[in-house]
């Protein structure tokens, strides 16, 4: 391993170190909210980036529900044939899943105010 022969001097070491500086993170102001944001991040308080929703905790959020194809049974290959009604049904899932959100966001609506009402009685 490598000895120095001779103490580096404070002039050198200063010389050294002279680019080991601290930066500000670049920020930007959130366009939907207004609030201080790091660029090319999400927005912490409103959940959006570039004007669209992509967090949980911004508003008409909607996750995206991918479902895993289906293996085919280990027999003889066929190619598969693409229908029209094979390239439909997936759009048909699709809205099904978007139909059933909205219905459980009603329903967690609709049951906000029951439930007050049970606590008051109390």
């Amino acid at each position: 391993m490598a000895v120095p022969k001779k103490r580096t001097g404070a002039s050198a070491q200063g010389h050294r170190r002279s680019n080991w500086k601290a930066t500000v993170p670049e920020t930007t102001t959130c366009p939907n909210c207004g609030e201080l944001v790091l660029t090319h991040t999400v927005c912490t308080a409103c959940g959006q980036y570039k004007g669209k929703v992509v967090s949980r905790k911004a508003e008409g959020f909607v996750e995206e529900i991918k479902e895993e194809p289906k293996k085919a049974a280990k027999t003889k290959k066929t190619p598969a044939k693409k229908t029209k009604k094979a390239e439909e049904a997936p759009v048909v899932e699709e809205t099904k899943a978007k139909e059933t959100i909205e219905e459980v966001k009603a329903e967690e609506t609709t049951d906000a105010p029951a439930e007050e009402e049970k606590s008051s009685e109390e």
